[in-house]
């Protein structure tokens, strides 16, 4: 099986740790992991991710 690609987000803040990244996985599939932890990979469904970055740049997600 190839490897992902995993893009970084924009957002993320030089080599401080804070950093998110991206992979396409199987169809409808996107793998996201911590930076600073390559090993733990979650795995959610393209439609999650898109609802979750409306909701954050639409700032309705309570603090």
């Amino acid at each position: 099986m190839p490897q992902p690609a995993w893009q970084k987000s924009s957002f993320s803040s030089g080599g401080e740790g804070n950093c998110i990244e991206l992979a396409i996985g199987t169809p409808g599939h996107i793998h996201l992991r911590e930076g600073d932890r390559p090993d733990e990979i979650a795995t959610t469904t393209s439609l999650a991710v898109a609802h979750l970055l409306h909701t954050l740049k639409g700032g309705s997600l309570s603090r």
